[in-house]
Parts: structure tokens; sequence; C-alpha cells
């Protein structure tokens, strides 16, 4: 449910079958996408699955192609023998696919050539990529991410698009699914499964978008399941800043060598758009709910800010003729 705000809507409300996309940068074999695959199936959606061969992780929206096929060790968890195709299908479940590339480079291989012949003439109403293995909160990893970069790409494209970050952060192939609603992969599925039945309830999609074009959700689910006293973080929306981190450089005092620690920076939590009563995403996924953040690819300072700035360098400029 939505913290505070459960009355909003019911998660067993009748929902619009979607044409998914569903990528990743943990790799297409990773349990987190193959349980959301399934997840989503359930649930009555086409789903597609494009993901990278290999871990992608920390690529942000690098855009990298392949040149060769699959060159050793092969496909992530041995799931890609050495010399198969830069892209192929899998051989018992045409659902899937892998591409040899980065995150953002798989959403666009989906976008531009699997899914035209896998769903028709009928468009792509969903990206979602992840859930990722580990949480990825703030300004910072938002551009880091190849989870959110892959989400932040769709968006550019004009397709409406969800990142989905988990706290588990366990690496670990599909076929250690216990199938138990308890492992962890398929509790970040159902928090997948649950938030695109909220976003698609009573749209229909054939006359109205999920999302506003150029807008994109960003979501940290924390840490539960086993082990952990959390198993059913509710909803809560939230900003990207507040409480959000960037990295600082010290040395370290026996080996002389840079290390990176976490600091909180006045930059990165400068709240400028945004919801400013929503909390921030860092906190609230560090405690037992799920953080929804809505984001856009529109990267302008706002009217209110850039103008004030135009005028005094407008006015520099002209005073000292470089006008």
């Amino acid at each position: 449910m939505w913290k505070s705000i459960a009355p909003l809507f019911t998660l067993l409300s009748c929902s619009s079958a979607l044409n998914v996309l569903l990528t990743n940068d943990d790799s297409w074999a990773s349990a987190n996408i193959r349980a959301t695959y399934t997840a989503l199936k359930s649930d009555g959606h086409n789903v597609l699955l494009v993901g990278p061969a290999v871990q992608q992780s920390g690529k942000g929206g690098t855009f990298v192609l392949p040149t060769t096929n699959i060159t050793a060790p092969g496909g992530e968890f041995g799931s890609i023998p050495v010399g198969a195709p830069f892209f192929d299908q899998d051989s018992q479940n045409t659902d899937l696919f892998y591409f040899n590339g980065t995150p953002s480079a798989a959403v666009v291989f989906g976008i531009d050539i699997i899914a035209p012949k896998h769903f028709g003439n009928s468009p792509i109403d969903l990206v979602v990529s992840g859930p990722n293995e580990g949480q990825n909160n703030g300004p910072f990893l938002y551009t880091l991410s190849g989870t959110i970069g892959a989400t932040y790409t769709a968006v550019e494209r004009g397709i409406p698009a969800i990142a989905f970050s988990a706290g588990n952060s366990t690496h670990r192939s599909f076929t250690t699914n216990t199938g138990e609603a308890s492992d962890p992969a398929n509790l970040a599925a159902k928090v997948v499964a649950d938030l695109v039945r909220a976003l698609s309830d009573k749209v229909n999609v054939t006359q109205e978008r999920l999302l506003p074009l150029g807008v994109g959700l960003t979501v940290n689910i924390p840490t539960f399941g086993p082990g952990s006293n959390c198993t059913a973080p509710p909803f809560t929306f939230t900003r990207l800043t507040g409480g959000a981190v960037v990295n600082q450089i010290t040395l370290d005092a026996t080996t002389g060598f840079p290390v990176s620690n976490d600091l909180e920076a006045r930059g990165i939590n400068a709240n400028i758009n945004g919801i400013r009563e929503d909390p921030g995403e860092t906190p609230t996924s560090a405690q037992c709910e799920t953080a929804v953040s809505i984001f856009s690819v529109d990267y302008d300072a706002p009217e209110r800010i850039a103008r004030p700035i135009q005028r005094r360098l407008r006015k520099s400029i002209r005073t000292n003729d470089l006008l």
C-alpha cells in the first residue's frame, strides 16, 4: 500500500494489460529480472525482456554497441557460450533476449530492433528497468546507475519508464531462485508488479500515456526478506534530494592511496525542483519503506532561477563589449 494514502487505490483494481519492455544492468540471467518477468506476465502483461549479456553495473547512460560476438568468459552465470551472436533469443522462451552492450544500448536495441517484431504494430507502453541488485538513491547515483541510465534513455525516446533498485544486493542467477514468496527476488518482483498495476489502473493506453512526456520514476526498495524485519514496505512519495550523498576523497593514513567516502553535500541536496514537503529517497529507503521519486529529463534550470542569471550575464557581456 501507499503510506498515508492507501485509500487512493486498491492493488486488486482493474488495470490495463501493457506491452512492457523489461531490462536491467545486472544481466538478462539475474534472479531479479527473471522473477520480475514472471510477476508481470502473471498480471497479464505482454513482456519482452532485453537485458545485457553480462553485468553492466555502474555504466550510467553510456551507450556502447558490440563490435564482436560473445567473447570469453561468455554470458553472465554461464548463460551464453563463447562465440555466440552478439544478441540472441532464449532457446526455451521467445520473450527473453540478451544483447552484448551497455544498459542504455540494450534498451535502445530493444526499442528499435526487437520490439517492432515482438509487439508488431503495437507500441511499447512501459519500460521497466531492474530491479537492480542494490539501491540507487540520490542524484549522484542517478547519473552513475546503469539501471537508471536505461530508464532515462527510454524516457528520452518518449516512452514511459520506471527504474527499480532493491536493497538486497546479492548478485545471483535466476537458477538460484527458491520459488518461495519470501525469496528476495520474488519480493522485489512483487513490488514492481504492484506499482505497475497501480500506474496502469483505469488507464486506456490506446488513448493516454502512463506518464507525461519526458517524465519517469525511480523506485528504491529497502532491504527486506529473510533475516530482515521488513517484509511489506509501503510505498512513499519522495524526492531525489534530501539526505543524498556524493563522493568525497580522503587519503588512507596507512597506504597513502585515495579512498572514497560518502558526503551529504549541500549542492546535491539543493531542493530546486520537485515537491518540497516530500522526504528524501535516501533516508526513506533506509527504513522499511519503498521510495518512489518522479524525475524529468529536462535538465534546464527553472525560469525563476535562469532568468536572473541571464539578465546578469547579458548586462556584463554588453558592458564589456562581448556581445
